[in-house]
C-alpha cells in the first residue's frame, strides 16, 4: 500500500512538472525573463533559500567584494537558474539545425570539431556554470551525440521524461552509480563523454584548490583520459549580453594525454589543471554559477594535513 501511495505521489509531481513546462512553453522569452527576475528576488531576498550556504561560498570566493556586491551575485544566480529552466523547456521548440547560429555563437571551436571527427574518444569537462544543458543539446543538434553522467532521479516518471527530453537531439545519460561499464564502452567506441567536474568526490577524491579553498574532485576524468588516450576539452556555454536563449559556447582549453606539459604529468596535476580552467571562467561571470551547490562539503574534514603547505 505504501509503495502505491509513493507511486501516486510521484505521478502527481510528474504531472505538475509537465504542466509547468507547458506553461513556460506558452510564454515569450521576455515574459520568461521577467518571471525569472521576480522569482529570483523572492527566493534570494524574501525566502532566502540556501542563503547561508550561498553567502559562505561567495565570501570565500570573493573576499574583496562587499556584502551588497555578493548579494547581487546571489540574486543574479537565482535569475540564471530560473532562466536556465525556461531555456531548457523552450530550446527544443525554438532551436533547430537551421537557426541555432542566431542563438549560439561558438568561440575557439575549430579544435573541438576537428577532434570530434577524429578517430579518438573525447572527454568534455564543464561545471554547473552557464547553461550546461544547452552545450549537449547543440552538439547533438549538429550530429555529435554526447553521453553524460548523472544520478537517476528518485521519481521514475520524471527520470524517464528527462531522459527522453534530452535524448531528442542525442544527449544520453549514464547513471553515475551503475554506469561505469557504459562509460568505458563509450570511450572504447571513440564516443564523447561529458562530465560536470565541480562535484565533491568525498574523502577519496583528489584534493585541489578551487576558489581559495581545498576541494575534493573526482580523479576519473584524468584517469580515463590517460588510460583511453582521450583528449580533455574544457567547455562552457554562458548567456550572451545577459539575454535569454542567447549564448556563447566556448572551448576554453584542451589537454592531450599524448602531449602533456612538463608541469601537468600526474593524475593530481591533470585534475587541478581542469579545475583551475573552470575557476578562471566562472570568475568572469560569477552570477551564472551555482553558488548554492555545496561544493566544499568535505572541506575541513579530511584533506591532508600538509595540503596548505603544498598549495
Amino acid at each position: 500500500m505504501r509503495k502505491q501511495i509513493h507511486k501516486a505521489i510521484d505521478y502527481i509531481v510528474y504531472l505538475i512538472v509537465r504542466i509547468a513546462i507547458c506553461v513556460v512553453q506558452s510564454l515569450s522569452l521576455s515574459q520568461c525573463e521577467r518571471g525569472s527576475e521576480i522569482l529570483a528576488f523572492v527566493f534570494n531576498d524574501v525566502l532566502r533559500v540556501r542563503r547561508k550556504l550561498t553567502d559562505t561560498n561567495l565570501r570565500f570566493a570573493f573576499p574583496e567584494k562587499s556584502e551588497h556586491e555578493r548579494n547581487l551575485i546571489s540574486r543574479g544566480m537565482w535569475r540564471h537558474l530560473f532562466l536556465l529552466a525556461s531555456e531548457a523547456a523552450l530550446a527544443p521548440r525554438q532551436l533547430h539545425v537551421l537557426n541555432w547560429h542566431r542563438h549560439v555563437m561558438i568561440e575557439n571551436g575549430r579544435a573541438l570539431f576537428k577532434a570530434l571527427q577524429a578517430d579518438r574518444p573525447i572527454i568534455l569537462i564543464t561545471a554547473h556554470f552557464g547553461n550546461f544543458e544547452l552545450g549537449g543539446f547543440l552538439l547533438g543538434l549538429l550530429g555529435y551525440p554526447t553521453f553524460s553522467v548523472a544520478r537517476e532521479l528518485d521519481n521514475g516518471y520524471l527520470n524517464d521524461f528527462v531522459s527522453d527530453f534530452r535524448g531528442q537531439t542525442g544527449q544520453y545519460i549514464i547513471d553515475k552509480n551503475t554506469g561505469y561499464e557504459d562509460i568505458l564502452s563509450v570511450l572504447r567506441s571513440n564516443g564523447v563523454m561529458a562530465f560536470l567536474a565541480d562535484q565533491s568526490a568525498g574523502r577519496k577524491g583528489a584534493w585541489v584548490k578551487f576558489f581559495n579553498r581545498p576541494a575534493s574532485a573526482y580523479k576519473a576524468m584524468a584517469l580515463l583520459s590517460v588510460e583511453y588516450d582521450a583528449p580533455i576539452f574544457v567547455c562552457y556555454a554562458t548567456r550572451r549580453n545577459d539575454q535569454p536563449l542567447s549564448f556563447t559556447m566556448r572551448l576554453v582549453d584542451s589537454l592531450d594525454p599524448r602531449e602533456l606539459p612538463e608541469d601537468v604529468q600526474s593524475i593530481q596535476q591533470i585534475t587541478q589543471w581542469h579545475v583551475t580552467r573552470l575557476e578562471e571562467q566562472i570568475r568572469l561571470a560569477p552570477d551564472q554559477y551555482w553558488w548554492l551547490h555545496n561544493r566544499w562539503k568535505t572541506y575541513g574534514k579530511s584533506f591532508p594535513s600538509d595540503w596548505a603547505q603544498k598549495h
